[in-house]
């Protein structure tokens, strides 16, 4: 691909449009059918929060058998999926009845038959879930891939065990499906190890390498009569022992300057030093317990709900795909495939359905690897002028609120209805510290009808929540009496260096979209911010 892709919108539709046998990786974290609301956590910026929430739902893991499912389990096993995939799908209902289990399943199934079909001959497919619903996953890709192509069922711990249980253990792993599209799938044999550290040794291991050298190495001492050397057989004298080698003179002894070649006591035939560092590891099995879960102090955490580490997705990614390879992640989330697959120099396509996550990803991109990285990125289904707005808002008020909200880095409002108007806040500091910040309201109209009112409400807002600015999107141009009342509306000084800002403001999304802002102090970023990757001119400063 000439350039990485994110697209905004449903996965089914992306995936229909990719070309087949195009991506050499598919991970997939989807929803798990696990009947709960997930939400993503906003930096705080230590203040106390006062009125706008810290949380907004992100998505929702919750389904049910609707007259929507119906029609489309009719429409699928009735000739719109491969037979195998239809009676797979026959044989659940018949199973686990019409229930949320079945309309799972149902979204499910078109989505890993794209995904099949999109995926190259060396390619390779990982699903990520848990218990509740691996087994009829499980179920449902052997009826897409050839169950002879079943590579793993990988166990990965994602947490301590808690709690006194009374009834049943903890439930504290998830489980990783892997499937090849053919049996050559890539696999790099040489990432499936662990490297030693030397805090978890067993004594096998201790006792095996007991010796440490001065720079702290830990090593065993072997002979030197190993297939080393093109050149056997070699007769000379080293230490004051003539053999025949099968190391070359020369190599021999640049072995004994370097210290590696040893002689435990006079006149003993010479030992190398094998380190135990110079070993690949320990074989990494299907059980993983060494790739810990974010807890709420990692560095990396975003506030995502179900972000899962980079450690985990950088595995993945060395053990099947190669530099230059493509990867596919159609539930990106908050993008942590993404940023593994941007590290470790491969090619991606990331989908998601929610706007607030493309936006996050785009902010930690460019946060972890510089703002240039969007030069290599085509963002797809955001508007790109003011006839996408308009189908934005036809298609998805709330997400056109919020994507209009972004534009000015302002955190979006929780939920749409009970928000009196308010629809993002963006903070900036009163005194250059976290502790005493100042808020600009945020209002979005994406309808034609205008009027004075709205202008009034949001500055009746302002007063009453005792906020220092508002700021109203319009998709449409405003009327001459809501220009009159924001030009009424007076200045807002800021404390710390006198200047002066409009109290109130009208921009529209063409505006926006043109690169234009209202007047305002820099304001501090909305979401928890990634670590930076690298240092370089084109890090992203606080907005």
């Amino acid at each position: 691909m000439d350039k990485n892709r994110l697209y905004y919108g449903d996965n089914l539709d992306v995936l229909r449009k990719l070309p087949g046998s195009s991506v050499d990786l598919v991970y997939l974290d989807p929803p798990f059918n696990s009947a709960r609301n997930y939400n993503v956590i906003f930096s705080r910026h230590g203040e106390s929060d006062n009125g706008a929430g810290a949380q907004i739902q992100a998505f929702e893991d919750t389904w049910v058998w609707t007259q929507a499912t119906e029609e489309q389990f009719d429409e699928y096993v009735g000739g719109g999926l491969p037979v195998r995939v239809a009676e797979a799908l026959t044989a659940f209902r018949t199973l686990v009845g019409e229930n949320d289990a079945l309309a799972y399943l149902v979204n499910m199934a078109p989505r890993l038959v794209e995904l099949h079909r999109v995926l190259s001959d060396t390619g390779s497919l990982w699903l990520h879930c848990d218990p509740t619903m691996s087994h009829y996953l499980k179920i449902l890709l052997d009826s897409i891939f050839d169950p002879r192509t079943f590579r793993n069922e990988l166990i990965w711990q994602r947490t301590t065990a808690k709690g006194y249980q009374t009834r049943k253990l903890a439930a504290n792993h998830d489980v990783i499906l892997v499937y090849g599209k053919t049996d050559k799938m890539t696999w790099n044999a040489d990432e499936a190890f662990i490297p030693y550290d030397e805090d978890d040794l067993d004594e096998k291991t201790l006792s095996k390498y007991s010796h440490v050298d001065d720079d702290g190495r830990r090593y065993r001492l072997d002979n030197l009569t190993g297939p080393n050397d093109p050149r056997p057989n070699l007769t000379y004298e080293v230490m004051g022992v003539t053999r025949r080698w099968r190391w070359s003179r020369e190599r021999m002894e640049q072995a004994i300057a370097d210290g590696i070649v040893v002689q435990t006591k006079p006149g003993g035939v010479p030992q190398r030093k094998s380190f135990l560092d110079e070993r690949s590891g320990r074989p990494l099995a299907d059980v993983w317990t060494d790739i810990f879960p974010l807890n709420s102090q990692a560095a990396e955490r975003l506030g995502y709900p179900t972000q899962k580490p980079l450690a985990l997705l950088e595995r993945i990614l060395k053990l099947s795909t190669n530099p230059g390879d493509t990867v596919l992640d159609p539930f990106c989330g908050c993008g942590t495939t993404v940023d593994a697959a941007q590290k470790l120099d491969r090619s991606w396509i990331g989908i998601d359905i929610t706007y607030i996550a493309i936006d996050l990803i785009v902010k930690r991109l460019t946060h972890t690897f510089g703002k240039n990285v969007l030069d290599s990125i085509d963002i797809a289904g955001i508007p790109r002028d003011v006839g996408g707005a308009q189908a934005l808002f036809d298609r998805n008020p709330f997400d056109f609120e919020r994507w209009a909200v972004s534009h000015i880095n302002a955190q979006p409002n929780e939920k749409q209805v009970g928000d009196r108007g308010i629809d993002g806040v963006a903070r900036f500091m009163l005194d250059g510290t976290v502790k005493n910040l100042g808020r600009i309201l945020v209002s979005v109209k994406g309808g034609r009808q205008l009027n004075p009112s709205m202008v009034r409400d949001l500055e009746g807002t302002i007063t009453a929540q005792k906020a220092e600015m508002g700021v109203l999107i319009l998709q449409h141009e405003p009327t001459r009496g809501m220009l009159d009342v924001v030009n009424h509306s007076g200045l807002f000084t800021h404390p710390s260096n006198g200047q002066k800002y409009p109290r109130l403001q009208i921009i529209t999304t063409g505006d926006l979209l043109a690169g234009k802002r209202p007047e305002m102090p820099p304001v501090l970023p909305p979401y928890v911010q990634a670590k930076a990757a690298i240092q370089d001119s084109g890090a992203m400063p606080l907005f």
